[in-house]
């Protein structure tokens, strides 16, 4: 008699938490401490990748799919102790329900970013590319799918399996390419609005395409389930569309600008994700579908969006979407593409997918009338894949549509056609380049001085917006001129937060809305104090953006002064006043910005150290009562300084001060004059034929008065300047010329600012006034103004090291 055979045992389902080591656990036996090692091992290995691929300009995404395929059997995995230690079996499942709970989440905010208002104010031009960039790629992609049946795929299900490659080959990845499109300085392109346009059409396009095969894909080779499983997501949707947004608009309505969101609303709105989410898994689709859609149907303007991606976005897209790159890459196994057959399959599907996007983009766009330049780039940038095509893959994969070979086929298809997009567009299209002008005014000095004067005024917050809008207002001059043209740039810093794309829809406005996310200030206050401005018959102000890490933000402003033909830059100092007087820095990469735009810059630049010129709000034409101090010691910067200075005292609400210094002859003689070089009697000729004109012009406007005050060395110099601390700006020249300042220490904690600005902001000196020292511009610097800011670069870099 045959004995029976022994039942087989189950392992024991993990356990959350262990004992710890000392009462004989094993943590990787558990399933906390081995996710959080899981974590750990993946932020590490991400971060790493990204910051070696940061030279290449790649987006993280690439770094990430990388990161998942080193981690999985393709090879680390190929060491299976390593893989049944770090990555067993058993946790494969929680590792994919928190990859997937963070995708629902990241979900959200994507839909968040697609705005179905612009979506319908697409144009003709976009859509036609949008439908042009979707369709041939489809066609391609099912023709492609009949190659991989024959060979690699055979036995899968026929309809699923052509609808899953025609939709990997058609996507377009909309986040992704947000951020290449930022990085690489074209997003206020044409290309750029083209590229996003067309690309958020497409990114509807797949999700619903992406419905429709795994509705098609269900276990049940039934069409009546398949049907039904549509028709529920189309109700689901509606359904969606007739309740979400009279509830988010109400509670949009209940956060007003500059307060904190209520806790409540972001939690009903995290539950409805999840709810969302529920349903359609329920239904058959995918969790993520709801989560998309939601985000979506959330009203975009005012803080409550803001709120939500404050929130949500930091521990998603930093802590679990990269877990879903790592799930991706544990079932990515590279060895199966083995042999010429297989090989020339992932040819066949990268040379099709690259072939239908670029070629059905380029010729659309030709037809449209694009340049072919531009039609180039625009297909290179609608070729890029992403997390979006991760998404496709794995759905097939765990459906059973794909199977291992062809699955990791898609995924280096995915990898190749992101990964030299930033390469072939920096090569084949360089709008700044071509947008290099010659202009003639370039200084706010000037023998026509009738003629407009333009100026870039630019911020980071609202902290500084009322003292600009005085210093614009004070600035503009008489009837007599041709006026003053303002442009207000935005500097937003493009960061590793995913949700830099909801900037996009800023910049395709470029208005007024752009300061709708202000810190403390209320931005009507601000909308409204610009408007003002608009009206004035002389003024003219033009709201821009720059978004762009902080790294290249100098050159955003540099090449946007030179297309606006401007004659001078206002950039705000990098450091802010506190209630005690003193100053803190705000942020140190400011510094760098602002030392870089003085060394480049195609026009003269005035850096504004705000200590609140005329109060926290804008001051009316007729209440501007300012006292403008100059203090002039002689040199190109002074000039520019006193130049601009004449230009304010034309504001009836202006009293310009303006103090020159000279040497005392009983010193003139002494070392002083030792220090004294060839350029600095150079200086003295246009020094004084700018003073000569200065002093006739007081004569007639009594607004202006002139002194002279005789100083025998660095302690007088700064004792004189301490009776002047009573006005509400001093405009000083960065690097003034002359006997008097040879004596001053030119070694100084910002030498960005020079000796004299380095002094009216040292806690010795008490004033309650605003600073703008000015650097007039020049073809080449001089040396002392270079040396000054390289010197302050390489101290700096020694004290962080």
């Amino acid at each position: 008699m045959a004995t029976p055979a022994a039942p087989l045992k189950c392992p024991p389902p993990m356990k959350a938490t262990s004992n710890g080591v000392f009462q004989g656990d094993d943590p990787l036996d558990y399933a906390l401490p081995l996710a959080i090692v899981q974590i750990c091992l993946v932020l590490v290995l991400t971060r790493v990748l990204a910051y070696l691929l940061r030279p290449l300009r790649q987006p993280r995404v690439v770094a990430e799919i990388i990161g998942g395929i080193l981690l999985g059997p393709s090879a680390l995995g190929r060491n299976e102790k390593y893989l049944h230690t770090i990555f067993p079996p058993k946790s494969l499942t929680v590792l994919d329900t928190l990859a997937n709970f963070g995708l629902l989440f990241f979900l959200f905010l994507v839909g968040l970013e697609l705005d179905p208002k612009s979506l319908r104010r697409t144009g003709k031009k976009a859509l036609c590319i949008a439908v042009a960039g979707i369709s041939l790629p489809f066609v391609l992609g099912i023709g492609t799918s009949f190659a991989l049946r024959a060979t690699i795929s055979k036995g899968v299900n026929q309809g699923p399996f052509l609808v899953f490659m025609g939709v990997a080959l058609s996507i377009t990845a909309f986040p992704v390419l947000a951020r290449i499109l930022a990085e690489l300085k074209l997003l206020t392109t044409d290309v750029g609005r083209m590229a996003m346009s067309a690309a958020a059409v497409n990114d509807v396009a797949a999700w619903i395409l992406l419905a429709l095969a795994i509705a098609l894909s269900g276990t049940t080779s039934s069409p009546l389930i398949s049907l039904w499983v549509l028709l529920c997501g189309a109700g689901f949707v509606i359904l969606c569309i007739f309740i979400g947004p009279p509830i988010f608009k109400w509670m949009a309505r209940r956060c007003s600008d500059g307060e904190h969101v209520d806790e409540i609303y972001v939690c009903a709105t995290l539950a409805a994700i999840l709810a969302a989410g529920f349903v359609t898994d329920t239904i058959g689709i995918h969790a993520l579908f709801g989560a998309f859609v939601l985000g979506v149907l959330v009203p975009k303007e005012g803080p409550f969006a803001g709120a939500l991606v404050e929130k949500v976005e930091d521990l998603v897209s930093g802590l679990f979407l990269p877990l879903y790159f790592v799930s991706s890459g544990l079932k990515t196994n590279v060895a199966t593409i083995q042999g010429a057959q297989s090989w020339g399959l992932l040819v066949l599907v990268i040379f099709t997918s690259c072939f239908g996007k670029i070629v059905g983009t380029i010729v659309v766009s030709l037809l449209c009338k694009m340049p072919m330049q531009e039609a180039l780039t625009l297909g290179f940038l609608m070729n890029t894949k992403g997390l979006v095509e991760l998404i496709v893959l794995n759905i097939g994969k765990d459906r059973g549509v794909l199977n291992d070979q062809t699955f990791a086929i898609m995924v280096l298809m995915a990898l190749f056609t992101t990964f030299i997009t930033t390469p072939i567009v920096i090569s084949i299209y360089k709008p700044a380049k071509l947008a290099v002008t010659e202009y003639k005014h370039r200084t706010i000095e000037r023998k026509d001085t009738s003629k407009q004067v333009r100026m870039l005024t630019c911020f980071y917050s609202t902290r500084n917006i009322p003292t600009l809008i005085n210093l614009i207002e004070v600035s503009r001059g008489t009837e007599k001129r041709e006026g003053l043209r303002v442009y207000a740039m935005h500097l937003m810093e493009l960061s590793e937060r995913s949700s830099a794309i909801l900037m996009v829809h800023k910049v395709k406005r470029n208005g007024l809305p752009f300061w709708n996310k202000g810190e403390v200030t209320d931005s009507n206050q601000v909308v409204v104090a610009f408007e003002t401005f608009e009206h004035l018959s002389k003024v003219s102000i033009r709201p821009t953006t720059a978004i762009s890490p902080m790294n290249s933000m100098h050159e955003d402003i540099i090449t946007s002064a030179e297309r606006k033909r401007v004659a001078m830059i206002i950039l705000p100092f990098h450091k802010h006043q506190r209630l005690d007087g003193h100053f803190e820095t705000t942020r140190t990469d400011l510094r760098h910005v602002n030392r870089r735009v003085l060394q480049h810059a195609p026009c003269s630049v005035g850096i504004l150290v705000d200590r609140g010129l005329g109060g926290a709000s804008h001051v009316s034409a007729s209440n501007v009562d300012f006292t403008i101090t100059i203090l002039f010691f002689g040199g190109h910067d002074d000039r520019e300084a006193l130049a601009y200075g004449v230009r304010m005292a034309e504001h009836p609400g202006v009293t310009l001060i303006v103090v020159r210094f000279v040497v005392d002859p009983e010193v003139a003689g002494g070392s002083v004059k030792i220090d004294m070089n060839q350029n600095s009697s150079l200086e003295a000729q246009p020094d004084e034929v700018l003073l000569s004109g200065l002093k006739q012009r007081i004569s007639k406007d009594g607004s202006i008065k002139y002194e002279e005050r005789t100083i025998k060395d660095a302690a007088e110099t700064f004792e004189a300047i301490k009776t002047y601390n009573r006005c509400n700006l001093f405009l000083v020249g960065r690097m003034p010329e002359g006997q008097v300042v040879a004596a001053l220490n030119k070694k100084s904690e910002c030498p960005e600012l020079g000796p004299i600005g380095n002094l009216l902001i040292s806690s010795e000196f008490s004033t309650t006034a605003s600073v703008l020292v000015v650097q007039q511009y020049r073809s080449q610097l001089s040396q002392d103004s270079l040396s000054s800011l390289e010197e302050g670069e390489s101290s700096e870099g020694n004290e962080s090291n």
